[in-house]
């Protein structure tokens, strides 16, 4: 196996992996205004958020910012919550026939959004690097990892939601706040347990 195929195993295994659960809480929150015909949507907001988290993972991997890892550790989740909330006020077409138009400035925030991530992903990242004599193709390639394992997520819960709102007819509306609102009782959770308290 070649570094770039390790570094993006380990890419995608850090986004997937369930003790980096706010991660993965971060994009269900993402996604939960969304069913499965809103792909392309959904490939844009991710694509926001990747380029986010590259831009910080790429600077504080290289050591070109510095930051407390108790304020990211607090931040991720409060990131989750304020995605929750601006899911809670979005409007949805029930029908899905109808035209479901998200607010254009979800782009923006969860670009925003990622450049905190990106420092959360650089800590691990960092600790994997050791004595590398280069960092640019183990950056790429952990990067893509976590793209990988973002999709692979995201495809998960398109396809939950389609089926809960296109076989078991749950409104759009509620399925939004079920799905919202049990992610934003966990990021609270992780708010109020974060070390940055301490």
């Amino acid at each position: 196996m070649s570094d770039f195929e390790i570094y993006l195993s380990l890419g995608f295994e850090h986004i997937t992996n369930l003790k980096a659960y706010d991660h993965i809480l971060f994009v269900i929150a993402l996604c939960a205004i969304y069913r499965l015909k809103d792909w392309k949507k959904v490939a844009l907001l991710v694509t926001a958020f990747t380029i986010g988290h590259s831009i910080t993972l790429a600077l504080a991997t290289l050591n070109l910012i510095t930051y407390s890892t108790k304020l990211i550790e607090l931040l991720i989740p409060i990131t989750i919550v304020l995605t929750c909330i601006i899911n809670f006020f979005h409007k949805s077409a029930e029908r899905s026939s109808d035209v479901d138009k998200p607010s254009f400035f979800r782009y923006p925030v969860a670009m925003a959004f990622g450049l905190i991530h990106g420092m959360g992903f650089s800590n691990y990242l960092r600790s994997l690097l050791g004595k590398e004599e280069s960092i640019w193709q183990p950056l790429l390639a952990f990067n893509v990892g976590l793209e990988l394992g973002q999709l692979i997520i995201v495809v998960i819960v398109l396809i939950i939601s389609s089926l809960m709102l296109d076989i078991l007819k749950i409104k759009k509306h509620n399925w939004n706040m079920i799905l919202s609102g049990i992610i934003l009782g966990v990021a609270l959770t992780l708010i109020r347990d974060a070390e940055f308290w301490g």
